[in-house]
């Protein structure tokens, strides 16, 4: 079959290099960011010059005492980040605990498949070949566990420890222009994005080579071992992404109710004492949430592709570069995304409101088109002429080859607008399904299984791109409350609402990344657990695997009403705060009181640890449940359910909430002659889109997102105890 053009020696080579590429541009990008001060100069400006700076500030025109302006952003920022640090901190001692315990099991179980012997073992899928025993597995299996959860965690940190670094700074910049906030708020997504790509790649390929110091030839083992970081990656996801979203959307609800539609104030407004806790939300939930999350799809759609490929042609040959394809694919979209950020901060400046958007989606753009030509590189130089793969036991040989409308519904009220936008969510499916199910096709066509989880690791390539336009709306958002409450111009609150607006826009098309992605990982996954579990056909027909199809399709509504109660509950409290405290403490209205902003914080902040736990427990336990007491063919099911309803129900309450969300910022700019008849801020019209947008919170930034990683550690979990199910599960039906 030949071998591809590429050594091996230069494949060793280009990983690490490209993801030191990737660390150092990160770090490039934050010097620059970090060259906005958050301290005023104590010299005087020279003459001709306004403020040290040739740019004209919008508070010298309107005579605002810019000292004090820093200073106000500078404490806010501080607020916000030792709000953010201090529930991830809290939160991550309750994840520890889990993380210790479950590598415990981890061990256990797969230890126990062979009653914990040293005795080396035929080969799954070679009986006459011999391969390290079943206690290396489980070894190995639980470190790479460890490794996966750390570097989520730490990828969930950083990303947050630079959003609330940047986001004053993104403020201050907004007072020369919306260009030069644009700029400092998409570098810092950048260090983010960059940082996460490459570090995720680096971890992924050191384990790879250190296992396999002991592994030596068997790659079958050392590849079904390494499975264990992508468990570890989505576990600690999950936890980020439902403790986040319901953090962050518990103070959203409670701020929006009471201070928008009760109070007629507006939004960010320093007098309402859930607005700390709003903005720690965004950092904690839709920062380090997401940070986690997207991590999780790229080590999972890696240890996919890296499995199926073990155990074909790569694996059997000991091909070391084709092997490796996946990283190589990796590698080039750093390099990619290297060079598409360049496009908006550097070749092409913004320098007016209506040049946001699409300089933004120019990145997915540009990004798409290089990655396309750069993933046919990789393919022409890694991979060999032809080869087969792995597909169910047979060997495959490869050639190598209306937001509008929701808003003028709320002329008539709450119910018309909640009507419209769930409507608009469920037609929404339609399209991205359609797409979803011709990309499997197409892969599978091609290169069975491999071919999923290669278009997976395709739509999650530029994944440093993606994480920079999904950081940029938070970092934008951030600023535009910092510059609220810091009695800033309305001038400056116009410019951060234009770059947060636009990264709205470009947030639901990252979303769609991370659903579709979600979907071709899982089955990707679900086929190497069926290859692994020894299942040689999936019939829908047989009882055992009708029951767990049925079943799994409930879970995805199980865990959305979970998680959907736990924001209403944290809401609940929130609300009751805010009202108390508006009606006890004097002159908080008229602005001459300060609210407690830490109670509110202190709320979130308990609510969403003590409610994280439950959703937690239903997605982690269910495949050890499933696979112990009902066996594999009903696990099979269960992940076939889960996935096919999970990826509808996330589709759709992503893009309703999306649409509610939308449309009051539709009303509230008031930018076209239908928008204006239906506003200003504090109509009737605009009341019932706050209350739509409320609703629409937790649908699209707590149960739509988290729903990915349901239908993707489901699906991994199964695949790392897929040994221990095959030989020791099915208690129940061996006994009936």
């Amino acid at each position: 079959m030949g071998a591809g053009i590429l050594p091996d020696l230069w494949t060793q080579i280009l990983i690490p290099v490209c993801a030191v590429i990737g660390i150092a541009f990160s770090i490039f990008q934050w010097i620059l960011v970090s060259k906005v001060k958050l301290t005023v100069d104590k010299h005087s400006p020279p003459a001709g010059e306004k403020n040290g700076h040739t740019d004209s500030l919008i508070e010298e025109e309107e005579g605002i005492n810019d000292h004090t302006v820093v200073q106000k952003c500078a404490e806010i920022q501080s607020a916000i980040s030792e709000g953010a640090t201090s529930f991830l901190f809290t939160e991550y001692q309750y994840v520890g605990v889990f993380m210790v315990a479950f590598a415990i099991l981890i061990f256990v179980f797969l230890g126990s498949v062979e009653g914990f012997s040293t005795k080396s073992q035929s080969c799954t899928y070679d009986t006459t070949k011999m391969c390290k025993p079943a206690l290396a597995t489980a070894i190995f299996s639980t470190i790479s566990f460890i490794l996966g959860a750390v570097t989520s965690v730490v990828s969930g940190f950083l990303g947050m420890k630079i959003a609330t670094y940047a986001n004053a700074r993104t403020t201050l910049e907004a007072r020369k222009g919306v260009g030069k906030a644009f700029i400092t708020a998409f570098r810092s997504g950048a260090v983010m994005g960059f940082l996460l790509a490459a570090n995720g790649l680096l971890v992924l390929y050191i384990t790879i080579n250190l296992f396999k110091l002991y592994y030596g030839d068997d790659w079958e083992g050392l590849f079904e071992a390494i499975t264990g970081y992508g468990l570890g990656g989505s576990s600690m996801a999950l936890f980020g992404r439902v403790a986040g979203g319901i953090y962050t959307k518990a103070a959203d609800v409670g701020a929006d109710l009471v201070g928008k539609v009760e109070r007629n104030i507006p939004e960010d407004d320093p007098r309402n004492p859930a607005v700390i806790a709003d903005n720690v939300g965004d950092n904690v939930g839709d920062i380090a949430g997401m940070g986690s999350d997207l991590f999780g799809s790229y080590a999972e759609s890696s240890c996919a592709a890296l499995v199926v490929a073990s155990i074909s042609s790569f694996g059997i040959n000991h091909d070391f570069t084709a092997m490796l394809y996946p990283l190589l694919i990796s590698s080039m979209g750093i390099l990619v995304c290297l060079l598409t950020t360049l496009f908006a901060t550097d070749f092409f400046e913004v320098k007016t409101v209506k040049e946001i958007e699409p300089s933004l989606k120019n990145q997915l753009i540009i990004s798409t088109v290089l990655m396309t030509i750069g993933i046919a590189i990789v393919s022409w130089i890694a991979l060999p002429s032809s080869f087969t793969i792995f597909n169910f036991g047979v060997q495959k040989e490869v050639k190598n080859c209306p937001v509008q409308d929701v808003a003028d519904s709320c002329r008539t009220g709450a119910a018309t607008n909640v009507i419209f936008g769930l409507a608009l969510g469920y037609k929404s499916v339609i399209i991205p399904i359609f797409a979803i199910a011709i990309s499997i096709f197409v892969s599978f066509s091609f290169a069975a299984m491999y071919g999923i989880a290669v278009a997976a690791l395709g739509m999650l390539s530029t994944i440093a791109t993606g994480l920079a336009i999904d950081a940029y709306g938070p970092i934008s958002d951030n600023a535009g409350g910092i510059a609220e409450m810091a009695g800033m111009s309305h001038r400056i609150r116009e410019r951060t609402d234009a770059l947060d607006a636009a990264g709205n826009t470009t947030a639901a098309i990252g979303k769609g990344f991370a659903i579709g992605s979600a979907a071709l990982v899982s089955l990707a996954l679900f086929g190497a657990f069926v290859s692994r579990a020894a299942i040689s056909t999936v019939d829908v027909l047989t009882p055992k695997v009708f029951i767990g199809l049925i079943v799994g399709a409930m879970l995805p509504y199980w865990f959305s009403a979970m998680t959907m109660k736990s924001v209403g509950s944290a809401a609940l409290k929130m609300v009751e705060e805010v009202r108390r405290q508006f009606n006890t403490i004097p002159g908080l209205m008229e602005g001459t009181a300060k609210p407690d902003y830490a109670t509110c914080v202190k709320i979130s902040t308990d609510a969403s640890i003590k409610e994280m736990i439950a959703p937690g427990a239903l997605v982690m336990l269910t495949p050890l449940i499933v696979g112990i007491f009902f066996g594999v063919e009903t696990l099979s099911g269960v992940l076939a359910g889960s996935l096919v309803s999970g990826v509808q129900i996330a589709i759709s309450a992503s893009n309703t909430g999306g649409a509610w969300d939308n449309a009051k910022k539709y009303i509230e700019a008031g930018a076209s002659e239908h928008a204006r008849t239906l506003g200003p801020k504090g109509s009737d019209a605009h009341k019932a889109a706050v209350i739509g947008d409320t609703v629409g919170d937790p649908l699209k930034d707590t149960s739509g997102p988290s729903l990915n990683i349901l239908i993707k550690l489901m699906a991994v979990e199964s695949l790392v105890f897929a040994p221990f199910f095959a030989t020791h599960g099915g208690l129940l039906f061996k006994y009936l």
